[in-house]
């Protein structure tokens, strides 16, 4: 971790172009710390646009200051995912506190993604291809009050996928916003792979010259061509901008530059290893040292902190690569079966069967409604598609094209990953707690979460094999230590669950691995303090068999339904409602989530949302 000489090393170089060179690579040296502490984070967004956004804020940019705000410039990346790197500079900049460089993605840290609740931090993302719309919007605003000031907006190249990306470019130009300048951040490759092999972008100059943008094109790694363009861009006064910044993901760190053998890409997100983060830290060290040295300055001094221990769970269960697996079983017995990705293959239990059926695998990019309009026409031709991608973005997004492709009554099986709460550290734009009530509401479009390995290949042969219409499947991402078996004679059935542990006192009403576990947690807890609890799987989310559930709950008084979603429209308030049907019930108290969902690390955030077993426990407790 670099520290100590940020404001000496600003004060002592007078040449501009040393200084940034300089600067970039001390930010991507507490980049890296930052994500090597944190364990995850985007490495090689980061670095592909620590050059760029290193000349803007150095050189370019108007900056707010106590006795004048008006007029100043605004930057924003719209991709997001480089966070770790506008927040390392940032604090090199002193604009935060550097105490902070320890915080990346912990409770009451630097959110894992752009939040306004962060200071510069001027638009919430996560979510790809808001970013000018968001730009027209305050510089409309500015026009209206009368304010000055430039908007700079940075996006990627594997973002300009998606739709909304291109509907803001010709009101952009129309309105003549000159003030905004855009930068695209073109790296060539997206999430895992390059953007050539998954939509080629084409002739992007002669495309955006085609909205009416001023269009230039320059190395992004070049201080002296971005200081040229951007001058440039200054003086232009009748319409918007657009820089194609050519640039190296993963730039800075040679072995973090390059496709892996495999043709995957294995920088994207994650913390690297040990191995790795020594020879990145070595490399940019001595690169920034022979540059201070030409500058005439000290060494660069560095802090040595002690790296958080992180125990991998033992005997862990992957739902995620369960499912993939069976994926491919299934696409060996039936020809009609096809997969569908946006742009996650590594994240979604896919590479198998993109490996055995590459005729069959069908990678859409980060463009969501596409994918789901293209998998209904699929379906209407008789092909059955397994559509693929974060819950957080499939559920939302193309939301009225899973409505159509309901409407026509055809056949889709939806596969939301990274569903629930946790993962915690990339924060709420990635943490799926609104899917049931996002598509939960439609009849027939069966909606179930499994708790495990086995009840995951259950759901999805139950979903292709037996259920006539489409089906939405939940699945955590994350590895989980089960405490806990489903009966050995345990097969799904529509709207009824399973008890897992009996109890006398109360029930609970739960579904998937990380809620059961915690409740299974609790359980314990409240057995010393003479509480007897029942543990009920109920893996339909928007389905319940209403005499079941009465016949299951008649010995009890008391029920409490856990959801890993929002407390408001999830599957606690199918329960209550079905209950409230009948004059003899128990009551039902619903914990879950209730409230935007906080970012950090998995513990601190359930316990945050105090849904840990501790809290569970208490909670329970008290009710009682």
């Amino acid at each position: 971790m670099a520290a100590g000489q940020r404001g000496k090393i600003r004060n002592n170089i007078s040449d501009s172009l040393l200084l940034c060179k300089i600067l970039a690579d001390i930010f991507r040296i507490n980049t890296l710390y930052m994500i090597m502490a944190a364990g995850s984070g985007h490495i090689g967004s980061s670095f592909s646009a620590m050059d760029i956004i290193t000349w803007l804020w150095i050189q370019e940019m108007i900056l707010p200051n106590e006795k004048d705000k008006n007029p100043s410039d605004i930057y924003f990346s719209s991709k997001g995912h480089d966070a770790p790197g506008l927040y390392s500079l940032l604090i090199g900049l002193e604009k935060l506190d550097f105490e902070l460089i320890h915080k990346l993605r912990r409770l009451n840290g630097l959110p894992g993604h752009p939040d306004v609740g962060t200071p510069y931090m001027e638009m919430n993302a996560g979510p790809l291809g808001m970013g000018i719309s968001k730009a027209r919007g305050m510089a409309i605003a500015n026009r209206l009050n009368g304010k000055q000031g430039r908007f700079y907006v940075l996006t990627g190249d594997g973002e300009l996928q998606e739709g909304q990306f291109w509907e803001s470019l010709q009101p952009t130009a129309n309105g003549r916003f000159s003030e905004i300048t855009v930068i695209v951040d073109h790296n060539k490759i997206q999430s895992d792979i390059y953007v050539k092999d998954t939509s080629d972008l084409g002739d992007l100059e002669q495309k955006f010259r085609s909205f009416g943008w001023e269009v230039a094109r320059c190395d992004g790694h070049n201080f002296e061509e971005l200081k040229k363009v951007l001058a440039h861009f200054k003086t232009v006064k009748d319409r918007p901008q657009i820089l194609i910044a050519d640039t190296v993901k993963g730039k800075g760190v040679s072995l973090m530059e390059k496709i892996a053998e495999d043709g995957f890409y294995k920088f994207h997100s994650g913390a690297p290893s040990m191995e790795n983060y020594i020879a990145g830290l070595n490399e940019l060290t001595d690169r920034v040292n022979k540059l201070l040295l030409e500058a005439n300055q000290e060494p660069l001094k560095l802090e040595s902190v002690e790296m958080p221990s992180r125990v991998a769970p033992q005997n862990s269960q992957k739902l995620v690569a369960a499912y993939g697996d069976e994926l491919v079983k299934i696409a060996r017995e039936r020809k009609d079966v096809v997969a569908m990705d946006a742009d996650l293959v590594l994240d979604t239990g896919l590479i198998s069967f993109k490996n055995e059926f590459p005729n069959r695998y069908f990678e859409c990019g980060i463009a969501e409604q596409d994918m789901i309009s293209m998998a209904g026409g699929m379906a209407l031709k008789g092909i059955l598609p397994v559509v693929h991608s974060f819950a957080c973005f499939l559920t939302t997004r193309p939301n009225e094209q899973i409505y159509n492709n309901y409407s026509e009554r055809t056949k889709i099986i939806y596969a939301g990953s990274l569903a629930g709460l946790l993962p915690a550290p990339p924060g709420h734009s990635h943490q799926s707690v609104r899917d049931i009530s996002a598509i939960g509401g439609m009849p027939d479009m069966l909606m179930i979460q499994p708790s495990n390995e086995k009840e995951t290949r259950m759901a999805l042969r139950w979903a292709i094999e037996k259920n006539q219409k489409s089906s939405y499947i939940r699945l955590v991402s994350i590895p989980c230590e089960l405490n806990y078996k489903l009966p050995e004679n345990y097969f799904l059935e529509i709207g009824k669950g399973v008890f897992l542990s009996e109890g006398k006192d109360a029930a609970i009403m739960a579904y998937g691995p990380i809620m059961l576990s915690e409740v299974m947690k609790a359980k314990e807890i409240l057995l010393k303090k003479g509480i007897s609890l029942a543990i009920i799987n109920l893996p339909w989310l928007n389905r319940i068999d209403e005499k079941w559930l009465i016949e299951s709950l008649k010995n009890y008084e008391i029920l409490f339904t856990l959801d890993d979603h929002y407390v408001a429209m999830g599957q606690g308030a199918l329960i209550a409602a079905t209950l409230a049907k009948n004059q003899n019930h128990p009551k039902v108290i619903s914990f879950g989530v209730e409230e935007l969902p906080a970012c950090g690390q998995n513990n601190e955030v359930l316990k945050y949302h105090h849904l840990d077993a501790e809290s569970l426990a208490e909670r329970i407790e008290e009710s009682l």
